[in-house]
């Protein structure tokens, strides 16, 4: 049988040993659960930009998917569309934004940032939707809009 200085020490070496291993563990699988948590929000931003894309293939009329269809182009009824389909993606842009843009980003946030912001370039390149900015911003979240308005050339620079 093991004497009570064999125990003391064995307790000392978990406690050396064991103790800092537990902590590396727990500090790991926190990483890797908020890592998955962000993979996830971006999974979920992501299905709803597809279910966006799905309402513009379904009000293909609209032809939002050119660049260059004029407003002018389209009765009452659906310049009232574009208009609304251009809140639903302010909407969505604004959630993305306060959800995952932060000043200082690590590497994975950053990375799952430069999809929305390309998606954000893409829209803002539209003069139909610039003309349509000051109308939908007026609301939304103060940073956000800057950051809008910086992207389709509204204000100074490019963010």
């Amino acid at each position: 049988m093991p004497s009570l200085a064999t125990w003391e020490l064995l307790s000392y070496v978990v406690t050396v040993v064991g103790l800092p291993f537990a902590v590396a563990v727990f500090l790991l699988e926190l990483r890797k659960e908020r890592q998955n948590d962000e993979e996830e929000l971006h999974q979920r931003l992501s299905e709803t930009y597809e279910d966006f894309l799905k309402l513009v293939l379904d009000n293909s009329d609209l032809r939002l998917l050119r660049s260059g269809a004029a407003a002018q182009d389209f009765s009452e009824e659906q310049q009232e569309r574009r208009h609304a389909l251009f809140g639903i993606l302010i909407s969505i842009f604004e959630r993305a934004y306060v959800m995952v843009y932060e000043p200082d980003m690590n590497r994975q946030r950053r990375r799952l940032w430069q999809t929305w912001d390309d998606y954000v370039q893409e829209w803002c390149a539209r003069p139909d939707f610039r003309a349509a900015l000051p109308e939908l911003l007026r609301g939304e979240d103060p940073e956000f809009a800057d950051y809008i308005r910086r992207s389709a050339g509204l204000t100074g620079a490019r963010p």
